[in-house]
């Protein structure tokens, strides 16, 4: 998905340089939407993996 935010963000600025900004700035738009959605994705499965870790650990001892 960051692949797809970096994708959408460089042809946002390259149709921002050529002229059409309207467009460019509706590409730029969504590859912050699909930054956060990513971020956000991180986020939960850090949190999940940290709470497996720690009850594969207590089930060890």
């Amino acid at each position: 998905m960051l692949k797809w935010a970096f994708i959408f963000l460089v042809i946002g600025l390259v149709l921002g340089v050529l002229g059409f900004g309207g467009i460019g700035g509706a590409f730029v738009g969504i590859a912050k939407i699909l930054f956060f959605i990513a971020l956000a994705i991180f986020l939960i499965l850090l949190v999940l993996g940290l709470l497996a870790g720690k009850a594969i650990k207590d089930t060890l001892d």
